[in-house]
């Protein structure tokens, strides 16, 4: 990862940061927009997103085609650029993902719904399949692109990057992510829609 200006979170920093929001990464006219499970508690204090070390999401990015470069979590708005949002399920930061509850989803899942008629992304990307599952109703999806739009937008469900999530190295991370790529890149280099950032909440 890219050196980064971020210091270190205090236990008391990420104690006290349980429940804080960080906010989203999201535009008009975005090809891609990427959705988390929730924040985690070190991107919760420093405000930006994947930011805890560890987190692989800056280097699947990159080593699958999204950025030509390998960027940091404080460099998060260049995404912007290159037509690429982020956002979560559930907006609030937790020490773990598995602390959320079936409310937190509930209520996270109506957001997330009323946030993509709002911005309408060419396609949604849940990183996390547990994730997804949940928040689509779909036990049984698997790994990829899903036959179901999600709020009318084309979905996909692609493991979690978290440093937690064993199951998946970082090759496989980015064979994963790189389909998606495949994608979305291509005909995004043809377009000349402008994106606008409009402010979320409305």
């Amino acid at each position: 990862m890219p050196p980064s200006d971020l210091a270190r979170p205090t236990p008391a920093a990420l104690a006290a940061a349980h429940g804080r929001k960080v906010p989203d990464l999201i535009a008009t006219q975005l090809d891609v927009l990427f959705c988390g499970i929730n924040p985690s508690l070190y991107s919760a204090v420093v405000g930006h997103h994947f930011a805890r070390p560890g987190n692989r999401f800056w280097r699947t990015l990159h080593g699958a085609g999204f950025t030509e470069r390998l960027l940091g979590p404080t460099e998060e708005r260049e995404l912007l650029e290159r037509g690429i949002g982020i956002t979560n399920v559930v907006p609030s930061a937790s020490a773990s993902a598995d602390s959320l509850s079936a409310e937190d989803y509930r209520h996270g899942t109506a957001l997330l719904r009323r946030k993509l008629r709002r911005y309408r992304p060419r396609v949604i990307a849940f990183l996390g399949l547990g994730a997804y599952r949940i928040a689509a109703r779909r036990p049984d999806a698997l790994v990829g692109p899903q036959q179901q739009p999600f709020a009318g937008i084309q979905a996909w469900a692609l493991p979690n990057p978290s440093g937690l999530n064993a199951h998946y190295q970082l090759p496989d991370l980015i064979e994963c992510y790189r389909a998606l790529a495949e994608g979305v890149l291509t005909p995004r280099r043809a377009r000349s829609a402008p994106r606008r950032v409009v402010p979320w909440p409305p």
